[in-house]
């Protein structure tokens, strides 16, 4: 997996791994708090394909306190990152990385020849107050003196597990590669209703949900029922992050979507 980094914007830098696959480019954005690592595993599941994975701003190795978080923002990273990898590609994302690819898919069409979202939603209400998260990451004792440490605090669901191995070692201890403030205010762009940009959506796009995910039965009805060119698959006992406790369903989903929209040929394929 090949390091690269994208300026932009002013005063803001993306950290991105290229996987150099010569089939067709598919980008994959991770949700809040989370890093480009978490896909790693897709990304080698799809060794025909070149997988593009971004640590978004505020994220990871990523600019830690950008100028900017709002929607808007990671829009423009995201297209700018496109433009960098070459376009058409297929955009996949999960949770606040779904919401922003549905919103660069809604903006520039010619970018994306497909979709993927992983618990997406766009009535804004299905999503978490943003208080409440800036809170809950701010109580992390940190720095934590060893991943263990980190685990023994975080617990043991998929995610923890993964922020516990993601954090940042320093001089004095283990620390996350988020900002807690910054990933309040991340959050809180979340909160607007974005039907309007849903309904622009002209790419096909496939939506994936959890069965213990974040979106009611209706929610996920509704978001399915106003999209168009757009199937559904639900995996029973994933969670919110079904990419790391459902792995082998959501990348046999991920596939099925890319083989059934013709997205597997090589570019020399007729």
């Amino acid at each position: 997996m090949a390091a690269f980094t994208v300026g932009p914007a002013p005063g803001v830098e993306l950290s991105c791994y290229d996987s150099g696959g010569d089939g067709p480019a598919v980008v994959l954005l991770h949700g809040l708090a989370g890093t480009a690592r978490e896909f790693f595993p897709t990304a080698a599941a799809l060794p025909e394909y070149r997988a593009v994975l971004v640590d978004l701003r505020g994220h990871g190795g990523s600019t830690r306190v950008p100028p900017g978080v709002a929607r808007s923002d990671y829009v423009s990273d995201v297209v700018r990152i496109i433009e960098h990898v070459g376009a058409p590609v297929v955009l996949v994302g999960q949770s606040m990385g779904a919401h922003t690819a549905m919103l660069v898919a809604a903006e520039r069409p010619d970018l994306v020849g497909g979709l993927v979202l992983l618990e997406c939603g766009a009535a804004g209400g299905d999503f978490d107050g943003h208080e409440a998260i800036g809170e809950y990451f701010r109580s992390w004792p940190t720095p934590f003196s060893s991943r263990a440490a980190a685990r023994s605090f975080l617990g043991d669901g998929p995610l923890a597990r993964a922020w516990a191995e993601d954090l940042e070692e320093r001089a004095d201890g283990f620390w996350p590669r988020f900002d807690p403030d910054v990933m309040a205010e991340a959050a809180a762009g979340l909160a607007a209703p974005r039907w309007k940009e849903w309904h622009a959506v002209q790419a096909p796009a496939l939506v994936v949900y959890g069965g213990r995910g974040m979106f009611t039965a209706d929610a996920k009805d509704a978001f399915v029922q106003q999209g168009h060119r757009v199937s559904r698959v639900d995996l029973p006992e994933a969670s919110h992050d079904a990419h790391l406790d459902a792995f082998d369903d959501w990348v046999g989903a991920l596939r099925g979507f890319l083989d059934r929209e013709g997205h597997g040929q090589r570019p020399d394929c007729p």
